[in-house]
């Protein structure tokens, strides 16, 4: 995918400016798409060349105007093209699944700390991912009932969300595996 596609999606649910649209990147299309603000902000401005997007002065009191992009008609007609187009199921390319493969041929316990890294980080990321659906989704503030959108947006979570416990198990069974493994070196009969 395109990052395109993913800032048309965003700006066909709510128009914004580039500073805006770089906040919902960190917020909620991160669950699934990341870039970065400069990444964002560049290919907004190659989009509003091609004729993809609309863009509106916003004037500012004490700032200078700002731009608010929408999606214009040929950008409606290219996501739609996108969607009806058939993708590859994604691979799975995997560097620390490699490097636990290569841990045989090495010490299995080296890569504990590693391990024990990408355990915080996915459980850090599952903890801002269901912060993220009590506020937006299940919580007492959220919108009840949830429109198309809505629902869709959250069933997108509720996969990040399967994807990071799924991971996190996979880890709590690497790091046990690494565990058994740093035991003494077998003795040699020779």
């Amino acid at each position: 995918m395109a990052l395109d596609h993913a800032i048309l999606v965003s700006l066909l649910e709510k128009p914004g400016s580039g500073y805006e649209l770089a906040r919902r990147f960190d917020r909620s299309i991160g669950y699934f798409w990341t870039a970065t603000h400069q990444q964002i902000y560049r290919v907004l401005g190659r989009m509003e060349g091609n004729g993809l997007l609309a863009v509106r002065e916003v004037p500012q009191q004490g700032r200078p105007d700002k731009k608010e992009y929408s999606v214009a008609g040929p950008g409606r007609a290219a996501l739609a093209a996108w969607l009806h187009e058939p993708i590859e199921p994604e691979s799975l390319r995997h560097d620390l699944a490699v490097k636990i493969r290569g841990a045989a041929f090495d010490d299995p316990a080296a890569l504990i700390h590693e391990v024990e890294r990408h355990l915080r980080a996915h459980s850090d990321r599952l903890t801002r991912y269901l912060a993220g659906e009590l506020r937006d989704f299940t919580g007492p503030d959220a919108p009840a009932p949830l429109d198309a959108g809505q629902e869709l947006q959250h069933v997108v979570l509720r996969g990040g969300i399967a994807f990071e416990r799924m991971t996190i198990a996979w880890l709590d069974d690497v790091l046990a595996t690494l565990h058994r493994l740093d035991g003494p070196p077998p003795t040699s009969t020779a």
